[in-house]
């Protein structure tokens, strides 16, 4: 069989599967956490005066290497030669051209794309309203948060019919900036890395491999007692 005649995924099927790995690694990821989030809590629980002051005399280190060094700016400032150093990070005209035209561009993906979607247009279908809702929330995230290409790649993934939202116009006439599945194929990379971190972290690695994971918090104490120890030598001040 020659190449060419190897069967395709259609889009449609391309969609559905990758829809399903991200209904497979939501529920992978909330079966860990939901073993993983209660006992790290009890590891908290445990050690949480250690915790406490740990947290303080991190505090109290900065707030003290901070005060040396503003007094040592100071003592240079009082002598004849000194000069204010400061720094200027150079921007190239082009790079704030670009960051100008991306937030132009994702303002405009931005409207286009909540003016299809916005809940109040299906305030007479409740379902309808529903995955509006849920849509506008991830589309308000990735335009405050995300990057033009993440919202590219959503704006793709509205008008590509794949938020199962039943559009009454034809939203095939909207100009698509990239790939409608592209949305799709990053969340699915998203998604396996917030699940392979959770698989390593060093807790998880306690509660699936030790015989008893609350024995973990005498290793905890003799790291923070440890920590703490080296914290009060460093914070010492002199009498």
């Amino acid at each position: 069989m020659s190449k060419e005649n190897f069967p395709t995924e259609s889009k449609s099927d391309e969609v559905s599967r990758l829809q399903e790995r991200i209904k497979n690694l939501e529920t992978e990821i909330a079966s860990v956490e939901t073993k993983l989030f209660p006992f790290e809590q009890s590891l908290r629980n445990e050690i949480s005066d250690l915790l406490v002051e740990e947290r303080e005399l991190v505090m109290l280190f900065k707030q003290q290497k901070k005060a040396k060094k503003e007094k040592r700016l100071a003592q240079k400032r009082k002598g004849k030669n000194y000069k204010e150093v400061i720094q200027v990070v150079p921007v190239s005209k082009e790079r704030v051209t670009q960051e100008r035209e991306h937030q132009k561009e994702k303002k405009r993906l931005y409207k286009e794309a909540m003016l299809y979607v916005h809940p109040d247009k299906f305030s007479m279908q409740e379902n309808e309203q529903e995955k509006a809702t849920e849509t506008t929330t991830k589309l308000i995230e990735i335009y405050q948060n995300g990057s033009l290409e993440e919202l590219e790649a959503f704006h793709a993934h509205i008008f590509g019919g794949n938020t199962a939202i039943s559009f009454d116009k034809d939203i095939s006439l909207i100009q698509k900036t990239t790939n409608s599945t592209s949305y799709l194929v990053k969340e699915v990379e998203r998604l396996e890395k917030v699940l392979n971190d959770l698989l390593e972290s060093y807790t998880y690695k306690v509660l699936t491999t030790y015989e008893n994971p609350m024995s973990f918090v005498a290793e905890l104490k003799t790291y923070y007692n440890d920590r703490i120890f080296k914290l009060r030598k460093r914070t010492r001040t002199k009498k």
